[in-house]
């Protein structure tokens, strides 16, 4: 009897049957629906909560600047300050020359302070007190310092430009060139002083004060008090050269009132 030989092989089936799957096959589950994992849960919702607090803070931001712009607008009824260092401040930032002098605000009377027994020649507060202690160093040393003229206000200085430039037969132009024009001087400020030499009088508001011990000792310790000349020769304005004239420039508001007018340069003249 022949017997069919074993090849080794499994019977194949003409149909398919769960027995026709591989045992290894068999067991694998059927494939789960796919759900986002814990960590990218969380990645999204670190995300949607940093914009959100992104809106959140510039509408505050927003708020806030509407707020301060409404702020900012003057009420209808204020009343605008005058005399004060904030309304000085936007005089130099709008300054126009004329006849090369620069515009300068009056100061209040209430910051002047007197530099003269007489009580008549006056300055502001600090620049009163600094001038004081420069006179008394500079006659510690044998020199006298004199004080010819300081604050003048814009009436006085109107005055002084069309009356002597009448008795003198000057234009405006000429007369310039020696005095500033009302509402252009330096001494409205209450900042500038001429100062003389009180050993040799006659040379008050001349040319060869510069000669004088008073002048040379001005030139070597003026800025130690805070003061500088104003018109020194060939200088921008093309305002005469006035050795006598100093300002003073030794706090904040004194500096930025004259530094900060217009075609004014930072160097000294």
């Amino acid at each position: 009897m022949n017997k069919a030989r074993f090849s080794g092989q499994p019977h194949q089936l003409s149909g398919s049957s769960h027995e026709d799957i591989p045992v290894a096959l068999r067991d694998i589950p059927e494939a789960a629906p796919q759900r986002p994992s814990p960590t990218l849960i969380l990645l999204i919702a670190g995300v949607s909560g940093l914009i959100l607090l992104g809106l959140i803070a510039s509408f505050w931001f927003l708020a806030i600047a509407s707020n301060n712009t409404v702020d900012s607008q003057p009420a209808s009824n204020a009343t605008t300050p005058t005399n004060t260092q904030s309304s000085d401040s936007v005089n130099t930032q709008n300054n126009d020359a004329l006849l090369g002098h620069l515009t300068y605000p009056e100061a209040p009377e209430s910051e002047l302070l007197a530099i003269t027994a007489d009580g008549r020649i006056r300055l502001r507060e600090a620049a009163a007190q600094r001038y004081k202690a420069m006179v008394q160093a500079a006659r510690n040393e044998g020199v006298i310092l004199v004080a010819i003229s300081g604050f003048r206000s814009i009436k006085e200085q109107e005055q002084l430009f069309f009356g002597i430039g009448a008795r003198r037969n000057q234009t405006p132009a000429e007369r310039a060139a020696v005095s500033a024009p009302p509402g252009h001087s330096e001494h409205h400020t209450g900042y500038a002083v001429d100062i003389g030499d009180g050993a040799v009088p006659a040379t008050n508001l001349q040319t060869n004060f510069e000669n004088t011990k008073a002048f040379k000792w001005l030139e070597g310790n003026a800025a130690r008090f805070g003061f500088e000349m104003s018109f020194g020769e060939n200088n921008p304005q093309g305002v005469s050269y006035e050795p006598w004239h100093w300002r003073f420039v030794g706090d904040r508001h004194s500096l930025e009132l004259f530094y900060k007018a217009k075609n004014l340069n930072t160097a000294q003249p």
